[in-house]
Parts: structure tokens; sequence; C-alpha cells
């Protein structure tokens, strides 16, 4: 076997998703498997370089975790010949001119979402890497979920005829953080920093609905701030200025509707923290992050309305748990496999910056679509 170090500037990590996700459960996890084997006899092994703006922080995290390569500087990492890739998880104001700026350097892109603050600055990212030749790719973890990747198998089986809608509920309560911590940053309930949950949660809905069940036509979207006064890390009031809940609908290709509700203000009323139920001519299915239930329609109960009486069916008794058949995986650390596999053996790969700019499309035309009162339609975008 042959080891290939792999520098990876991974700009972000004191953040929450960029520390756990990335860092811990993706990069360090490859590292602590052995390394991500190609199959061909190369082994590759990734060597975090940790960026950001506060060094105390970064190397606080280095040496928690044997690491030996921070920097404040991203202009001197991205000038650096033996850097292959530039990830980043900051905060979405700060991601599109890094991003450029990586594209620049001739370095290959791995990213959170969303992309960049409207569609056309994700727009000129996907352009920019095109015309420059590198590898690029998005986070997209939902679909590497146990949960829909269940779903995906039963799609694939053709377990639910033809597709007629798609329920989606995420959410849960996010504390105010005046007498209990916020789980969440601040900057999430300030519009002028990127925050909100329509520019959060859209992008992922895209492509859950986009890959799952067909692209998205048309969306009617009502966002709002249920809560607008908040506590930040320091304890000071501040005023939130973006939404912190959106009720969605999309029309899908096909025909098949989606209505998904996403709120940061609601105490959770369901087993998993998001969970998607799809109703087809055939059969239905409610999958969450890690299980996934399904009633066919030749087990369909034949429920009578009658408020008169206490119902005597206990509705949940009725699905069956469809079986793991498989391990799973952390969501992220496959994604980061992959890209990786795209990068070092040119393995296939579409989950990139014009399927992110996607995502960005969505959000930006269900906050019109929320200040209109009106559906609007969802033109294809291209490089």
């Amino acid at each position: 076997m042959t080891r290939k170090t792999v520098r990876i500037a991974m700009n972000g990590v004191t953040g929450r998703m960029g520390y756990r996700q990335h860092l811990v459960r993706s990069i360090l996890a490859l590292r602590d498997q052995g390394g991500l084997d190609l199959g061909d006899g190369t082994v590759l092994w990734p060597e975090p370089i940790l960026l950001g703006r506060r060094e105390h922080a970064l190397r606080e995290i280095a040496g928690r975790h044997g690491l030996e390569h921070v920097s404040t500087d991203l202009d001197a990492v991205l000038a650096d010949p033996s850097v292959d890739i530039y990830f980043d998880s900051q905060v979405t104001s700060a991601r599109e001119e890094a991003i450029a700026r990586a594209i620049a350097a001739g370095k290959h892109v791995y990213t959170e979402k969303p992309t960049a603050t409207g569609l056309d600055g994700a727009l000129r990212l996907a352009r920019l890497a095109h015309d420059k030749g590198v590898k690029h790719g998005v986070v997209q973890d939902k679909i590497f979920l146990p949960g829909l990747l269940k779903l995906k198998r039963l799609i694939d089986g053709g377990f639910f005829g033809r597709v007629l809608s798609v329920r989606g509920e995420f959410g849960y309560w996010v504390f105010e953080g005046d007498w209990q911590p916020a789980q969440r940053p601040s900057w999430n309930y300030r519009a002028e920093d990127g925050g909100g949950i329509v520019v959060d949660m859209f992008p992922h809905w895209e492509y859950v609905l986009h890959e799952l069940f067909g692209r998205v036509r048309s969306v009617q979207a009502l966002a709002t701030t249920h809560i607008p006064e908040r506590w930040d890390e320091q304890g000071k009031p501040y005023d939130a200025t973006a939404d912190d809940a959106a009720y969605g609908i999309f029309e899908l290709e096909g025909g098949a509707i989606a209505q998904i509700n996403s709120s940061w203000a609601v105490r959770v009323h369901r087993d998993e923290l998001v969970e998607f139920q799809v109703d087809g001519t055939e059969g239905s299915a409610v999958a969450g992050l890690r299980s996934c239930r399904v009633q066919h329609r030749s087990a369909t109960p034949k429920p009578v309305w009658n408020p008169d009486i206490p119902a005597t069916e206990v509705f949940r008794d009725q699905w069956q748990e469809v079986p793991d058949n498989a391990e799973f995986d952390n969501g992220f650390k496959a994604q980061w496999e992959l890209f990786l596999r795209h990068v070092y053996a040119d393995a296939p790969y579409h989950w990139d910056l014009l399927a992110g700019a996607r995502g960005v499309q969505l959000a930006e035309l269900g906050l019109r679509s929320s200040a209109e009162g009106r559906r609007i339609d969802v033109p294809e975008i291209s490089l």
C-alpha cells in the first residue's frame, strides 16, 4: 500500500458543524480507520490545516487532537502548493469570497451550504470553478442519513407507485438565550449576518426533493420571525432580524406536491427532529434521521371518521419498520469519502457548486415568495 498525504485547509472548524461533523466525525474518523483506501493500492491520509480568525481557539483544538498545523492567514495557506483542498464551514457571509480565492489559487473546493448569500454569487462560484478546472463539491448530508437512504431504497424499488405528496416537519425549540443558553449561534437570527431558517434549510429541502422525487418547479412560502428578541453568547439582548420559521409548498416535476415546515420555535412531538411522510398510490412511508416505516396499499386499514367516540386504533402500530439491511456510516463522512475519491480517483460526483446554487436559488425565491405573498416558478439554472 502507498500512503498519499492529502493536505486539506479547513476554514471554520471552531464552529459547531465544522468541528463536530467535518473535523472530528469525518476527517479525524478517516485517520482513525487508517485512511481512505482507493482500491488501487493507494491509501489517502488526510492532513488538516485548521484555518480561522481566532488562533487561540485553533491551537486549543489542534492540541486536543494532536494536530500540527493551524493558521489565521488564508492567503498564505492558499499559496502553499502542498495544499490540495480548501474546505469552508464559515458563516455564510464570509464564504463566497474565500471560496473564490481558493478557486483562483487552483485548489479543489468542498464547502458547506449555502454557498453564497444570493444566486448571482452562487452561480459565479460554479462558473469560476468550471473555468478553472478544479473539482468542487457541496455538503448535502441529509441524503446520506440512514432514514433517507431507506426511503431511496423504497423509491428505487417502486414501492410507492406514483408519488402523490411529501410532507416534512423539521425543527425544535431553540432557547432564546436569556435563562437557558441557545443551542445555535446568535448570527443565525440576524439577517445582516446571513442568518435565517430559509437560507439555512431551503437549500437542504432543494437537494432532498431533487434527489429523491424530482426538481422543484415552484415555491410558495411564508417566512416569519416568531421570537423577535434573543440573547447572544455574552448574555446581551439583540433584535432577531432573520426568520426563525418557514412554511413552504413546493410543486415538483412529475406532479407531486411537497409541504415542509421548518421552525426553530416548535416543541417536538414526533419521533425524530426531522420526518418526511411520502404518500403514493401503492404505499406510504415515514422517514426520519435513522428510521423508516411503511404501510403498503394491501395492508392499509380503513379508518372511519367518527368524532363522537374515542379512537379504537393505535395508528402508529399499523406501520412496518424498514430493516437496516446495511451498515450506515456518518453521513458527513460518507460524502467526504465520495468527494476525496472524486478528486484522487476521478470517481463520478454530481453534488457540485451548481447543485449548491440550486439550493441558494430556492432560498432566494422562497423569501421573495413570502415577501410578495404569491407562488413563484423556479427556473432551471445552468453554467
